[in-house]
């Protein structure tokens, strides 16, 4: 397994970064590429002991920042890791590709200049998986399609079930579809369509979703148009992290609850292992033309390793081949 990290991706590169390859290294095998600045990430590399490690530096002479617009980095940064570790996957050099890097730069690059789509994908969509009910649910479009049309809502659907059984071990992933109301008929013109559609096909699929169903674990794909699905993710981990903060100040209010609090450390720390997308680590990009897993630019080296162990399950999974396929009954439905 030959993994493409590019280590100039989180918000304090490379110090996660190289952690977390040097962790998914030893416990997992896996020959890691780390990309990026070749002096940067030797100098950190310098404070592990690495002798058996299956670790490569491979130098790439730009970064690109968070700061950087998607819509020109492609072009005016072909020099950064990110299209020196996808061109890597393209090249059959690499089986898979990781960043913790600008997830619309990534989206962009890959997309338009490195991997381009898997031939008859419409639209490539931002996916998330998050910890719901004791189980992980995969959450696409986050936000790649503002505005969709119902066949490329379908290929989402299409996509996210494909990854959920092959890359999560999930035997018949549940599809629901976000929407305003549970009842078939609720939404807008564009659910309706997508609904009608979907009901077309063999693929699992439950109907709408609302909210509440999301959380309670109703569904194992959630598909939404990529404005409504960013929306959602935000409010749910805005929600997520407004509850934790709140706990915590009622545990420091007096001292009787700050005893209650000690008291119930481990529990706290159970339910935050539940809830911590960092067990997770990434999700995929889906529809590109090889495995890419984005995380979150604060991630820990822990969160990295998770991501990396994220890409590999998709490789091991034959996620890209699997989508070819599927994509081939949806175009005889239609």
């Amino acid at each position: 397994m030959r993994i493409a990290l590019d280590a100039m991706g989180s918000d304090t590169c490379p110090v996660p970064d190289v952690g977390g390859a040097v962790l998914a290294a030893g416990e997992y095998g896996y020959h890691i590429y780390l990309v990026g600045n070749e002096l940067q990430i030797k100098a950190e590399l310098q404070k592990y002991d690495r002798a058996t490690l299956p670790l490569e530096v491979v130098h790439a002479e730009q970064v690109i920042l968070p700061t950087d617009k998607p819509g020109t980095v492609g072009k005016s940064k072909v020099g950064s890791s990110m299209h020196v570790g996808m061109n890597l996957v393209r090249d059959g050099k690499a089986d898979a590709f990781v960043t913790m890097g600008n997830t619309g730069a990534a989206h962009a690059i890959a997309t338009l200049f490195t991997l381009k789509r898997i031939p008859g994908v419409k639209r490539p969509a931002l996916s998330g998986i998050y910890p719901v009910a004791g189980q992980h649910v995969v959450m696409l479009d986050l936000g790649a399609n503002a505005d969709s049309k119902p066949e490329w809502l379908v290929q989402f659907g299409l996509m996210g079930t494909v990854y959920a059984r092959n890359a999560l071990g999930l035997h018949n992933p549940r599809i629901g579809l976000l929407s305003n109301g549970e009842e078939e008929g609720k939404g807008n013109q564009l659910i309706r369509n997508t609904d009608a559609l979907f009901r077309q096909l063999s693929l699992n699929y439950v109907g709408n979703v609302e909210p509440k169903d999301v959380v309670r674990g109703a569904a194992d794909i959630i598909v939404a148009d990529g404005f409504l699905g960013n929306i959602f993710v935000k409010t749910f981990e805005a929600s997520v992290s407004l509850l934790a903060n709140t706990i915590r100040e009622e545990i420091k209010a007096d001292p009787v609850s700050m005893i209650g609090g000690l008291l119930l450390k481990p529990t706290f720390q159970r339910v935050r292992k539940r809830t911590d997308t960092f067990e997770v680590g990434g999700a995929p990009l889906l529809g590109v033309n090889g495995v890419v897993i984005i995380g979150h630019g604060r991630s820990n080296a822990v969160a990295v390793k998770n991501a990396i162990r994220q890409a590999a399950r998709a490789v091991e999974g034959d996620v890209i081949n699997a989508i070819r396929i599927g994509l081939q009954e949806i175009q005889q439905v239609r």
